[in-house]
């Protein structure tokens, strides 16, 4: 790669490792619902015109039934179970925790059809990959650092995210990825708004809270699926989605340096070996 891919490769995978960090600072004042509310309403209201002024929006509208469903397995749900579970866990293990999705996504992509999942690396970074998994679960539920169900939330969200990739790929393989976003992130803020109309803060509001749930929609949000779809045009899709393990080392990094959140055992231990088995996963093979 060039070094303004290297540079831009970089910078997604920042742009993807801090959102742990303020949905962390977010949900002190702000509802789970309100948090995702308000990045999917910012992010739509972005990107929606940008698709209109690239003329890609009615291929995505057209698809409407695939764009929901990957609207509710990558958003609606996913960013919820996020949201809700770094109420109670480290914005670095949230960020970890996802770093799963290369695995999950193999395995999607195996039921789809890609014989080459089977070959001996990929499987042994599914192995490695769900041992670093099975060892980090059981350090931070069993030593007390972190809530079970919160954890259960974030590896179900990351399912829910190499899901809604597979799918819509296959489904809507030629249709603008700003676009496809561009509408999910409005249906979202439709599902969302009752929710976030109830539990809007009533107190006031801190500063910290209210400018991380800006940059949550303005820069993690519509920016971030900017850069990213520059990024892929540029490198590729399968390198592109190789910044996963930048955002783990952001978000792990950033949480202990800002956030004072401790680099636990479990963390210690998994970080490196859902990293490696991810890798190994998601890695297609010169020869099938």
């Amino acid at each position: 790669m060039s070094r303004r891919n290297w540079l831009l490769f970089a910078f997604i995978g920042l742009l993807w490792g801090i959102p742990y960090l303020f949905i962390r600072i977010a949900v002190r004042d702000f509802s789970p619902a309100s948090v995702v509310f308000a990045r999917v309403a910012i992010g739509a209201v972005i990107l929606i015109p940008i698709s209109l002024y690239q003329k890609t929006l009615k291929p995505a509208l057209i698809g409407y039934k695939y764009v929901l469903l990957y609207a509710v397995t990558e958003m609606v749900g996913p960013w919820y179970l996020i949201t809700k579970a770094e109420t109670e866990i480290s914005s670095g293990l949230a960020g970890l925790l996802v770093a799963t999705v290369p695995i999950w996504s193999t395995i999607f992509a195996s039921r789809g059809g890609d014989k080459s999942v089977w070959h001996k690396k990929r499987l042994v970074g599914i192995v490695v990959g769900f041992i670093g998994v099975f060892l980090l679960v059981g350090i931070e539920s069993f030593s007390g650092n972190s809530a079970f169900w919160a954890i259960a939330f974030i590896l179900v969200a990351a399912i829910g995210y190499g899901y809604a990739v597979n799918m819509i790929t296959q489904k809507l393989p030629n249709v603008s990825g700003i676009a496809i976003n561009a509408v999910a992130m409005g249906m979202t803020a439709l599902l969302y708004a009752p929710f976030a109309a109830i539990q809007w803060p009533r107190h006031g509001v801190s500063l910290a809270s209210g400018i991380a749930v800006i940059v949550l929609g303005v820069i993690c949000t519509a920016f971030a699926f900017i850069v990213f779809f520059l990024v892929m045009d540029e490198i590729g899709p399968a390198r592109a989605s190789l910044a996963t393990y930048l955002n783990t080392a952001f978000a792990v990094i950033l949480g202990v340096l800002i956030l004072k959140e401790p680099f636990t055992l479990g963390i210690a231990v998994g970080l490196p070996l859902v990293l490696i088995g991810s890798y190994l996963a998601s890695r297609k093979p010169n020869v099938s």
